[in-house]
């Protein structure tokens, strides 16, 4: 087994009046080059969690991270109107927060991120701030909520 110490959190960047079913996702990324879905976990509206990618496999989501980390995603991310929103359902929110425990007693020593967190520090100060997120995603703090 390859040696993890992160996990990030993403979100699919799915309108929340459209479902992203397992199969249109590893479409989508084998288009972009991949050699299936980058992700090691989906999770579906409904809670379901879906093993997308063999954790002993390295990832395919955070680019200079990969080696090293455990990519969660969560279908959604984008209201109606396709601006970035928390669109977790209460079923996803508890799959999330009990695939991260399980996850964090299996990697005791990880750290747990969003996508966004691992943006560059523009100004140099330690901190990833709002105006320097490359993207939104996953829509939601992620180290206040896991």
């Amino acid at each position: 087994m390859r040696s993890i110490n992160l996990i990030v959190v993403h979100c699919s960047a799915t309108r929340a009046d459209h479902a992203l079913t397992t199969e249109e996702l590893e479409t989508i990324h084998r288009r972009r080059g991949f050699r299936g879905i980058g992700y090691h976990y989906y999770i579906r509206r409904d809670g379901t969690v879906v093993n997308t990618r063999p954790l002993e496999l390295i990832g395919a989501h955070a680019k200079g991270h990969n080696a090293h980390s455990i990519g969660l995603c969560y279908e959604g991310g984008l209201d109606c109107n396709g601006q970035a929103a928390d669109t977790r359902t209460p079923e996803q929110r508890s799959a999330l927060r009990l695939l991260v425990h399980q996850l964090l007693k299996r990697f005791r020593n990880s750290y747990v991120c969003g996508h966004r967190d691992l943006s560059p520090d523009l100004n140099g100060n330690g901190v990833i701030e709002p105006e320097e997120w490359v993207k939104e995603c996953p829509c939601f703090e992620v180290k206040k909520e896991l």
